[in-house]
């Protein structure tokens, strides 16, 4: 047995009686915060599973468009909606087949898949998913409806184009002069001051009577 002299047996009996006082709470926060590591650990292996399992699915996604499986990109799309809604793949493959179903001939599917993006996406697939799906109410005469999927601002990157489709859904719905003032407001948003798309809304204002 080890042998202690008074001052090093007095500082073993201090410890012991801080431990016995202290011990259990330091051991409750060692067992937290090693569980909040494993679990983090856990976390991490998890995201990484969803995104890799969510990458395999939208590889297979595009693999149904270059077959043009129609049924199976259908499939799929609602698939990566559904299970990995939170990855950047889902917005990507619900454009992608929106485009496919609607070149397909499916209107009411791209409508469906466009308006998960428009709801779902963020940034500039946000937009164009909600310029797309406002041009679907458009051809349906869905006036009111195209009208609000617009009325949210988009990003200034999209402010003309915003405002060329709502002077196109006011024009169509028989309201020239809220339609003039929208694409006043569009051709004030180019940034590009010639070329084809300044050019149309020019056009577009000279069919409603008006000038920019």
């Amino acid at each position: 047995m080890a042998v202690y002299d008074l001052e090093e047996q007095e500082q073993i009996d201090n410890l012991k009686a801080w431990w016995k006082l202290h011990g259990n709470g330091i051991t409750s926060v060692v067992a937290i915060l090693a569980a909040a590591v494993v679990a983090w650990q856990g976390w991490g292996w998890y995201q990484g599973q969803q995104s890799a399992q969510a990458g395999a699915l939208f590889g297979a996604l595009q693999q149904a468009l270059v077959q043009n499986d129609a049924q199976k990109v259908k499939t799929l799309s609602g698939e990566l909606t559904a299970k990995f809604g939170g990855s950047a793949y889902a917005p990507m493959g619900a454009m992608m087949a929106a485009k496919h179903s609607f070149e397909s001939g499916d209107a009411k599917t791209a409508r469906i898949q466009l308006a998960w993006v428009a709801e779902n996406g963020k940034d500039e697939l946000r937009d164009i998913a909600r310029l797309r799906l406002a041009g679907l109410m458009l051809d349906e005469k869905a006036f009111d409806e195209a009208l609000k999927t617009l009325s949210d601002k988009p990003a200034e990157s999209f402010a003309a184009a915003f405002a060329e489709m709502r002077g196109d859904v006011l024009g169509a719905q028989g309201k020239p002069a809220e339609a003039r003032a929208a694409y006043e407001e569009a051709v004030k948003a180019m940034t590009n001051e010639a070329g084809p798309p300044l050019q149309l809304l020019r056009q577009k204002l000279d069919a409603l009577g008006g000038g920019a």
